[in-house]
């Protein structure tokens, strides 16, 4: 590839630190001739106050920020998008585009044109994920725009997307003819599953309302939906379609025919138009990985067409472990966390799934792990539960645990400190030195897939679960909650632990562990909030009544 000229006087960018993902074995180095794109993010007009107060009172008391005043006061600044646009043009990149309200500047380029521009070594690898090209150390900057930019994307593109969907294994359709009932009528002890619907009433959401004038955000990591799908699912329930609709990012579409993504797309986009069909659905479609994440969220809370008031998550990534340097770089948790901080601001709620791995969540070096952005102070961190129900009412509910590998995500985050308000409510984590973080999930829901939900899938109905249900429930319940209100919760975590998680809005979990390994060690249900289950699965109508509904 040559010999790579670094920068004139140029530095580290602080938290661009890369190193080898576990598993990796070198290809060789990457075609310097090979074209695509970067994303660099650039520092705000002015830094955005933490919600916490915000979030503290009742959606009647609060006033939110337009997307356009928030693009006005915190958004990127004219001059250091320029200062972004002429260092490309000098180091003979293209600027594809520079958007002052999601704070960045698209690049394209060449291979040797960006090493050089940066000064980094682009190599490719191997590994079971994926091959994927990669660097190992830090991006660096010339001296004019290391107080302008923030964070580079792109360069590395390594997946940092799972989706968090499980499909019910063989045990669960015998448990269904056991039972003898159809999937959704569940008698006696054995799980079985369920239509969205079932799920919704069995949690007393309130009733008369659909979601009508909210849109749900929902975003995915490649694959895609099929209409004849949802035509055929919609008529199953004698539901009318609702509106669904797609955004490109970075180059992915809605493109169905990846197994291991068009089935999260499904679950997701059936869930919420079953339980909120009155609501508009837009699909924003990205790659999977620390660009498309950082892009994504931006693309979708400043959207100022669609305006989404809830955006829900069914992807993650461990957070990885810290002797390792993590798995995320420093750079895409503060643009994903300073995103959502941003949706705080905009009355905007996001909910993400927890994970469905336990207390491990994929990560095999005997430790215990949560999931990323669940672990993000600004999103409600959605766990699993097993539901049973009986003659129309819960039976039981505990935690999803099936003691094979698999089950709700939960515990103790590493990258996240404690927030103020789960102060004195955390534990310390199970691993060694007992740190004291961020605490997932908030909530919880019903995701093993024995208790699972009816979807339809490429033509044929089919059961899964995961909590990547749990989240687009959860968005289609505070859905038809914004729609009795008037007005949309936002960002609600700090009045969740203060007021809403005592104030019998919640079916407290209190049976099962998530030590879904059985010998790192997990987190055990109990009375009020724990790192299994949260405060615990909704109570649909009594939370919109403590959100003075």
């Amino acid at each position: 590839m040559g010999t790579i000229m670094p920068i004139k006087k140029s530095k580290p960018l602080s938290g661009s630190e890369r190193g080898l993902r576990s598993g990796s074995t070198l290809i060789g180095a990457s075609n310097p001739n090979q074209r695509f794109e970067i994303t660099v993010r650039v520092r705000p007009r002015s830094v955005l106050p933490l919600p916490d107060k915000m979030g503290m009172v009742l959606p009647g008391q609060r006033k939110y920020m337009s997307r356009s005043q928030y693009a006005a006061a915190h958004g990127a600044a004219a001059a250091d998008l320029a200062k972004v646009k002429a260092f490309a043009r000098k180091r003979g990149l293209r600027v594809v585009s520079a958007s002052p309200a999601e704070r960045n500047v698209k690049l394209s380029g060449t291979v040797r044109a960006f090493s050089a521009a940066f000064d980094v070594k682009l190599m490719q690898y191997s590994h079971p994920d994926g091959d994927y090209r990669g660097r190992i150390g830090s991006i660096h900057l010339p001296r004019e725009l290391t107080k302008v930019v923030q964070g580079v994307f792109g360069m590395d593109n390594r997946r940092q997307a799972r989706p968090h969907f499980k499909l019910k294994k063989k045990a669960g359709k015998k448990a269904d003819k056991k039972a003898g009932k159809k999937p959704g009528k569940a008698a006696g002890a054995s799980p079985v599953s369920f239509n969205a619907t079932d799920v919704a009433a069995l949690y007393g959401f309130p009733a008369g309302t659909d979601g009508t004038g909210e849109c749900i955000a929902i975003i995915e990591f490649g694959g895609g939906y099929n209409p004849s799908d949802q035509a055929i699912y919609f008529k199953n329930l004698g539901i009318k379609p609702p509106s669904v609709t797609s955004i490109g990012v970075d180059g992915v579409t809605n493109k169905p025919g990846d197994p291991n993504s068009d089935g999260e797309v499904a679950l997701d986009i059936e869930v919420v138009g079953a339980v909120a069909p009155g609501a508009k659905i837009v699909v924003y479609f990205a790659p999977f990985t620390e660009r498309g994440w950082v892009d994504v969220l931006a693309t979708a809370i400043t959207d100022k067409v669609n305006k989404p008031s809830i955006v829900t998550i069914s992807w993650g990534f461990a957070e990885g472990a810290p002797v390792q340097g993590f798995e995320w770089t420093q750079q895409t948790v503060q643009a994903v966390n300073e995103t959502l901080q941003a949706a705080a601001a905009m009355g905007v709620t996001v909910l993400t799934a927890a994970g469905d791995d336990g207390s491990v969540d994929q990560v095999n070096d005997g430790h215990g792990h949560v999931d990323f952005p669940a672990s993000s102070p600004f999103t409600l961190g959605c766990g699993g539960t097993r539901l049973i129900a009986s003659k129309g009412a819960i039976a039981s509910e505990t935690v999803w645990n099936d003691g094979k590998g698999s089950g709700g995500g939960g515990g103790i985050s590493d990258l996240n400190p404690l927030p103020t308000w789960q102060a004195g409510i955390v534990p310390p984590s199970v691993n060694p030195g007992g740190h004291v973080g961020r605490g997932v999930p908030d909530v919880c829901g019903n995701a093993d897939p024995l208790s699972g939900y009816k979807i339809v899938l490429n033509g044929k109905f089919t059961s899964v679960g995961g909590t990547s249900a749990v989240a687009p429930l959860w968005a289609a319940l505070l859905a038809r909650i914004n729609q009795k209100l008037g007005k949309p919760v936002g960002y609600f975590n700090p009045l969740l632990y203060s007021t809403l998680g005592k104030a019998g809005c919640f079916n407290d979990i209190v049976t099962g562990n998530n030590d879904t390994s059985g010998h790192v060690g997990g987190y055990f249900a109990g009375k009020g909030w724990d790192a299994c289950s949260g405060w615990g699965s909704p109570i649909g109508e009594a939370l919109l009544k403590s959100f003075g509904g």
